[in-house]
């Protein structure tokens, strides 16, 4: 169960105690796929280096693809603050739907509020919802911009994500260290001004 095909009410309410089985992750299942995996690449499973790995591998998946329960409370902005709200830094990591392989970076968030005003720490929250998934990061960050709009309702959004792909650091073309920036920005942020500016681009 992908978290881009589930209605964020699901994730929010469901009642699953084991947060694996409520992500859709069959952990048994994904130990003897990953013990098939080692076998195909031509490794040992009874190894006793290797004899545990499958169950570490599917835990440790597990736990990637797993967000944490949370709830997007919002709060009426009584003194009608009309500034940009922004959270800058937000680390973040994910996975690679193509290859399996994390990518991890920054995320800059930010909206211009109208009526309600989020907690700080959700935006933080809501950038892990839709990481902790098998991802683009330019799905990614379009996730996290339409999530705003869709909970706020705010006069603008901004999110610039920044992030190192092990896909491309440690494989194919490996250049380590280069980095991936992909930005969405809507309303009164849409075009370039200096509140936008206040945004790494």
């Amino acid at each position: 169960m992908s978290i881009s095909n589930v209605a964020l009410s699901d994730l929010l309410t469901a009642e699953d105690p084991e947060p694996a089985a409520k992500a859709g992750i069959d952990l048994p299942a994904a130990q003897a796929a990953i013990a098939d995996f080692l076998r195909a690449l031509g490794r040992d499973v009874h190894d006793p280096h290797l004899a545990d790995t499958p169950r570490r591998v599917a835990r440790a998946y597990a736990e990637m693809l797993t967000p944490r329960d949370t709830s997007w409370t919002t709060f009426p902005n009584d003194e009608g603050y009309a500034g940009l709200v922004l959270v800058k830094d937000i680390p973040f990591h994910s996975l690679c739907q193509h290859h399996l392989l994390p990518f991890r970076g920054v995320a800059h968030v930010g909206y211009l509020p109208g009526e309600r005003l989020f907690g700080l720490s959700k935006l933080a929250r809501g950038v892990e919802l839709f990481a902790r998934d098998l991802q683009v990061q330019e799905r990614l960050t379009q996730q996290v911009a339409d999530w705003l709009e869709a909970t706020l309702s705010p006069r603008g959004v901004g999110v610039v994500l920044e992030a190192e792909h092990l896909c491309m650091s440690l494989r194919g073309v490996q250049v380590a260290g280069a980095m991936t920036r992909t930005s969405v920005f809507t309303g009164e942020l849409s075009d370039a001004g200096p509140l936008r500016g206040q945004f790494p681009e």
